[in-house]
């Protein structure tokens, strides 16, 4: 399949319009659009010493890359965070939980989503799933779950987001990136945090991804890079 045809399909089920306005999306140079493509791999990060792919491969990045990739490079980053069905959509099937709206209805980034879990089952599932698991104002085990926000990656970094998360009255907030402030913010508003990091929450979405991509009936694979979450 030409490339040109794979990043038409891809542009159409995925529209770069959909991306935060500095977002870094597409190819980050020129590649030989009329080229065949026999393989796509999939990477949250592409780092240069993973560039020795052949010419007919695709590589498709969450992460823009830091540098300009030899291999044609495509990057799907806020507009996968964002569309229905994407990044986020994938986190909530992992923890079992059912989106009900956006988490911030100006971007729509992040879901709320509707649960009738205790704590200690909802702990459960986050844990089986998850292998490195920081909570904010722990709650007891049998209280009842109402409200949870999810963001994948790099929710729990932003001060405002958990501002947020408190004026939804949401009971827990999922996601990544936990800092020193965030956490003592929420300590202060007394809102429940729970940090999966960074990685392993946008880990769904990736091979939620691939399941979208078979259509396309070409070798596709997942490189769940797990070395880069270590440096984190």
């Amino acid at each position: 399949m030409k490339l040109k045809e794979i990043i038409e399909f891809i542009d159409k089920k995925i529209p770069k319009s959909l991306a935060l306005e500095s977002d870094d999306v597409g190819f980050k140079k020129e590649y030989d659009i009329e080229q065949n493509i026999n393989s796509i791999k999939i990477y949250m990060d592409f780092l240069p010493e993973n560039d020795r792919n052949n010419d007919n491969t695709l590589i498709i990045t969450h992460h823009p890359p830091l540098f300009i990739p030899k291999t044609p490079t495509y990057t799907i980053h806020s507009n996968w965070d964002i569309i229905y069905g994407g990044a986020n959509d994938a986190l909530a099937d992992t923890l079992n939980i059912k989106v009900t709206d956006y988490f911030d209805s100006s971007t729509n980034i992040g879901r709320v989503c509707k649960t009738d879990y205790t704590f200690l089952e909802l702990k459960s599932i986050i844990l089986d799933n998850f292998s490195d698991v920081r909570i904010v104002n722990n709650l007891d085990d049998n209280k009842l779950i109402n409200k949870i926000g999810i963001i994948s990656g790099f929710g729990l970094n932003n001060p405002e987001y958990v501002k947020l998360a408190k004026d939804k009255n949401l009971d827990i907030l999922i996601s990544g990136d936990l800092t020193q402030k965030t956490a003592i913010l929420a300590k202060n508003l007394k809102i429940t945090l729970i940090d999966v990091k960074h990685h392993e929450s946008e880990v769904p979405g990736l091979y939620a991804l691939a399941d979208l991509l078979k259509e396309l009936d070409i070798e596709i694979e997942v490189v769940d890079n797990k070395a880069i979450e270590q440096l984190m």
